[in-house]
């Protein structure tokens, strides 16, 4: 699980720092790999090979609003509906706090890195070599260095958000 401190200003003005919460279970990544005709990230790595932007940020955004909850206050549970079956990650998505977290992501490598191995369970993070190849096929062989397993490519930082795993 991973807990993202955004600050931002809301609609009305008002200077907002909220914690906002990101994970995704065995299932769910099982569903993703298993609901795609070759496999998740196969599909995944023919987009990165085919440079198929469009898709490649389409694919992004659904990760990140699948991810997208609140957990629950006895911590047993990490809620992704309300009582009536609507999801959580529509209402995030028309804040301001996901524009920010999405432009984070979307132009600075390093923290992308960061929020993918944040919101998978911890036996399931992304070796640093695997990392290390994907993110180079991303934003070219002049990407840098994977030096630990959250960490990636050198790209311009975005600091409106604290990271921290809970």
């Amino acid at each position: 699980m991973l807990k993202k401190t955004i600050k931002y200003t809301d609609y009305n003005g008002v200077e907002r720092n909220e914690d906002f919460y990101f994970n995704l279970t065995k299932a769910e990544i099982m569903e993703m790999q298993m609901g795609t005709t070759g496999g998740f990230a196969d599909y995944i790595a023919a987009l990165v090979k085919t440079q198929n932007m469009p898709e490649i940020v389409r694919i992004f955004k659904d990760i990140v609003l699948k991810a997208y909850g609140e957990k629950s206050q006895d911590g047993k549970r990490f809620i992704k509906t309300d009582n009536n079956g609507h999801s959580l990650a529509k209402a995030f998505s028309e804040t301001e706090a996901f524009s920010i977290l999405y432009m984070e992501l979307a132009t600075d490598s390093k923290e992308a890195a960061k929020f993918i191995n944040g919101i998978v369970p911890q036996d399931m993070e992304i070796s640093e070599e695997k990392q290390q190849e994907v993110m180079k096929e991303l934003f070219g062989e002049g990407a840098g260095t994977v030096e630990t397993p959250v960490e990636a490519v050198q790209a311009p930082v975005v600091d409106n958000t604290q990271v921290t795993n809970s």
